[in-house]
């Protein structure tokens, strides 16, 4: 079995600032590597880098919309050059709003399209023009995105957000594909996480009682539970070792796959 041992590797991770990103940032320190927090919230993705370098790696902090090309561009070079490589590749970035398909709102729509699904289709883009042969570190990598449950069930009240998270899976399993057809030198996996009780899903919880499926957050969690053979939430850190593995030379031959950390509820 290898040590899950990331010494000398360099992640740029985003919507890092917080929440799962910031735990996977932090997991893959942990694990010896080096992490670049990319987000739109400055103060707390500061914070997030400062808290990461006290375990004696090299982290730093970019502003990035991962809805805007020129900004990835200046994250990836940004990582490059604080980090002095560029490895692994996260992305986390995401938002969720919540609403019956009667009710869909087409701007919280096209919010979710732009941050998931396009956010999701430029990192891969700039990590793959990064990381293939002639790209500016052009050692190859990994890529992992971050799907969801919610790509595989069919739970009420989210169609939006499962739709753009089922895309994320299918942008995975093409990039796999066209890196490997391609002789990029990169995996690409991606992750369903359930549900975290990160602000994110307390607001799901909150969001699905407004719209009239549960009397109130608490019983929309007990539903979630009541669904889930581990019988519990996700953790945080559930998801961030998952990460760390597919980052990994333990996950080395493994690539377009969809790894679910859900406990169960997926299947």
């Amino acid at each position: 079995m290898i040590a899950i041992d990331l010494t000398g590797k360099n992640a740029l991770v985003t919507g890092a600032a917080r929440g799962l990103g910031a735990a996977m940032a932090s997991a893959l320190a942990d694990a010896g590597a080096s992490v670049m927090v990319a987000d739109l919230l400055d103060e707390e993705g500061r914070h997030t880098a400062e808290q990461i370098s006290k375990s004696g790696v090299a982290a730093g902090f970019v502003h990035l919309d991962v809805r805007d090309d020129a900004s990835w561009a200046a994250a990836v070079a940004a990582t490059v050059d604080t980090l002095g490589g560029y490895d692994i590749h996260v992305n986390n970035a995401g938002i969720e709003n919540s609403a019956l398909l009667a009710d869909i709102d087409a701007d919280a729509l096209g919010a979710m399209l732009a941050v998931n699904i396009m956010g999701t289709a430029l990192g891969i883009k700039h990590a793959f023009r990064a990381m293939r042969p002639g790209g500016l570190p052009g050692g190859g990598g990994v890529v992992i995105n971050i799907s969801s449950v919610s790509a595989t069930i069919a739970f009420p009240g989210i169609a939006g957000y499962s739709a753009t998270k089922s895309a994320v899976d299918r942008l995975t399993r093409v990039a796999a594909m066209e890196a490997g057809k391609l002789g990029y030198g990169v995996r690409v996996n991606c992750i369903y996480p359930g549900l975290v009780p990160t602000a994110m899903g307390v607001k799901l919880a909150a969001d699905l009682t407004a719209v009239g499926l549960f009397d109130s957050p608490e019983a929309a969690v007990d539903a979630v539970v009541a669904q889930t053979p581990a019988g519990r939430l996700g953790e945080p850190a559930d998801m961030a070792d998952a990460v760390v593995f597919l980052a990994s030379d333990a996950a080395r031959f493994i690539t377009g796959i969809g790894l679910p950390v859900d406990g169960g509820m997926g299947m």
